[in-house]
């Protein structure tokens, strides 16, 4: 199968050449996109040097738009699946091997920090969180996922073809909303164990009260994705599934 990676990067100017470096021993980095989303640093011209593709934001609307782009470049490329990468050394390359593996199975693989007892440093509150968050997206994907807020990831031809046409730009849509998105659409969804890094900057969230809040934008977030109409080109797009099952 013939998969993009796509990247979606900020101001990762000082790690995107050593993620793209320890990628191109898995993957070769002509199949890789960087969507630099608005950086104020080199981190689109240092993966350009390095050998990926890169398309560019002007200004920095988000990674639900990143990935979005990235999808509509895969579409018109001739891709079969997207792999969803972090720019900052988080994500481990020798795990997307495995996710290409299992997605022979499911329409969309989440590579889950805590899948069959592995562990992330976090503190209480926020694995609380992700907890929470982890068993309400269950619900909606009628399986059980550990890690929904996971951005390594692989999205298959019928993903694909969905999150080409529309995907989830708001605050954690790349996530948590694709997800709904994805169900509603009558795609499945899996999970398999990977080894993370911890991220080479930003300072998580340590607080109760913060994480509580959390929680409830992404309640808020859920309840929205659940109710909201689905966009009229993926109304036609599953009606055209229907009558070529039928």
């Amino acid at each position: 199968m013939r998969f993009l990676v796509a990247i979606p990067a900020l101001n990762e100017g000082a790690v995107i050449a050593s993620v793209l470096a320890s990628l191109a021993e898995v993957h070769p980095l002509r199949d890789v996109v960087v969507i630099d989303d608005g950086s104020h640093d080199d981190t689109g011209r240092i993966a350009r040097e390095a050998g990926a593709h890169v398309l560019t934001h002007a200004f920095n609307i988000g990674v639900g738009a990143a990935m979005g782009t990235a999808f509509k470049y895969a579409a018109a490329h001739g891709y079969e699946a997207v792999v969803q990468f972090d720019g900052d050394g988080q994500h481990r390359p020798e795990h997307i091997a495995e996710l290409v593996a299992a997605s022979a199975h499911a329409d969309i693989v989440i590579g889950s920090r805590f899948a069959e007892g592995g562990t992330f440093p976090s503190s209480a509150a926020r694995r609380g969180v992700q907890r929470c968050i982890a068993w309400v997206v269950s619900l909606y994907a009628r399986t059980k996922l550990t890690d929904a807020t996971s951005g390594f990831r692989i999205a298959g031809p019928r993903a694909l073809a969905v999150f080409s046409v529309h995907y989830p730009v708001e605050w954690l849509g790349d996530t948590v909303e694709s997800i709904v998105l994805a169900t509603r659409q009558g795609l499945t969804v899996s999970e398999i164990p990977v080894g993370m890094n911890e991220r080479a900057g930003g300072t998580p969230s340590q607080s109760v009260l913060r994480a509580t809040l959390y929680t409830g934008r992404i309640i808020f977030i859920l309840v929205l994705a659940a109710i909201r109409t689905v966009p009229p080109q993926l109304r036609h797009l599953r009606n055209t599934r229907k009558e070529a099952r039928a």
